[in-house]
């Protein structure tokens, strides 16, 4: 069986930056196992199984090397990078989740438009050992959201954020049930509402270089923050990222760009 496969960087327009993800053309589902072990060789924070339903609607799963995840913003961009390359015709794209979401993807001023759903948080306690992991010096507010089973930890300064050096050998031996930590901070730089850096050892990596599904519950809580319902994000990892979110009545909009590194078949025998 040979699939044809891309590889892409998310969240950016430049190579080597924002997130890479490897998107699987498949024109039958494999099992889960098969997809685990993909992941597992090309060793992303996620890799995504795309099927062709009709015209223009298609299936999407997302694995990291450890687990399936529910949704993840930039291999559904990369994702739509690679089908809007390999059907030159379309415009507009749906992707349904094996989650249940239906996500609404279209190209527009140079860049790729992803409909996401909005999801709540709640307030929560936070185990302090992750905090001291994380070498976080104190936590302005606390949220957990659900759907990503995800702890989300606000800190005073943008600065603070981006100078965390985890100690991930620490993170890993902590027994928790969440599937990853959230930092965020209002942004000091130019042109920026919030910046943020996601932390996942338990469930596929020490870090996401850039991470686009979170959005589905920070964006709403920023915009509920700063009275904003269209703000950019960045995230502040070593590989950087951005995009736009705008806030609409029952979703989320993410715009941003992607760039392919390559593309190649990957032979299954």
């Amino acid at each position: 069986m040979s699939i044809k496969t891309y590889i892409i960087d998310a969240f950016t327009t430049e190579l080597f930056k924002g997130n890479q993800a490897a998107v699987c053309l498949i024109e039958n589902e494999l099992d889960e196992i098969t997809m685990l072990n993909i992941a597992k060789e090309f060793g992303f924070s996620e890799t995504a199984f795309v099927i062709k339903q009709n015209t223009d609607s298609f299936l999407i799963r997302y694995f990291s090397p450890v687990k399936e995840i529910p949704l993840c913003g930039h291999a559904t961009l990369a994702s739509s990078k690679a089908i809007f390359t390999e059907f030159k015709e379309l415009s507009q794209i749906i992707f349904q989740t094996h989650f249940g979401d239906t996500l609404q993807i279209s190209q527009t001023n140079g860049k790729i438009e992803m409909k996401f759903p909005l999801h709540q948080t709640e307030t929560t306690e936070f185990n302090d050992e992750i905090r001291k992991a994380l070498g976080i010096n104190e936590v302005l507010n606390s949220r957990y959201n659900s759907f990503h089973n995800m702890l989300m930890l606000e800190l005073e300064s943008s600065k603070e954020l981006e100078n965390l050096k985890p100690d991930f050998s620490i993170l890993r031996n902590i027994e928790t049930t969440i599937s990853g930590v959230l930092v965020t901070a209002k942004s000091e730089r130019e042109n920026f509402d919030y910046e943020y850096r996601y932390f996942f050892p338990w469930s596929g990596a020490d870090e996401d270089p850039v991470t686009g599904g979170v959005q589905s519950f920070l964006a709403k809580y920023w915009s509920d923050k700063l009275k904003k319902g269209k703000m950019n994000a960045f995230q502040c990892s070593k590989r950087t990222g951005s995009m736009e979110v705008e806030l609409m009545e029952n979703s989320v909009i993410i715009r941003s760009n992607s760039v392919i590194f390559t593309t190649g078949l990957m032979n299954l025998n």
